[in-house]
């Protein structure tokens, strides 16, 4: 039973880890247009399990994207300098939508191996009865 525990376990820290990313993606694509905003990434880091060879992953911390921020013209914006620019974000819309689209899928097959291997548990609690 120690192997179906280990899976569930590695599973559910990739459930965890995948919604995290989710998450943060989610804000960044929130503040696309907010002036200023940086873009916020989130690593993954393993963490080795205590009771097997098996390793879970875990979000390590948030951190900002240092990437220049895209200077915008338009003098009537009340952030504008002297010469009419202001600092807008640097978050791109398409690579926040194509990351997004990424960490779903591995969510969705991390979520598809959390069910096959309750499945084969409860498959196995079955055969053990009779």
């Amino acid at each position: 039973m120690s192997s179906f525990s280990d899976a569930l376990s590695v599973t559910s820290s990739g459930l965890h880890a995948q919604s995290m990313r989710l998450r943060t993606l989610a804000e960044n694509i929130a503040n696309v247009d907010t002036p200023g905003y940086r873009r916020k990434t989130v690593p993954f880091e393993p963490e080795p399990a205590r009771s097997s060879e098996l390793s879970r992953v875990v979000a390590g911390r948030v951190s900002l994207d240092r990437k220049d921020l895209v200077q915008i013209y338009d003098p009537g914006h009340p952030l504008a300098n002297s010469t009419g620019h202001y600092l807008g974000s640097n978050v791109d819309l398409l690579i926040e939508l194509a990351d997004a689209r990424e960490a779903q899928r591995s969510y969705e097959a991390n979520l598809k191996m959390f069910d096959q291997t309750r499945q084969m548990q409860a498959g196995l609690m079955d055969l053990l009865r009779r």
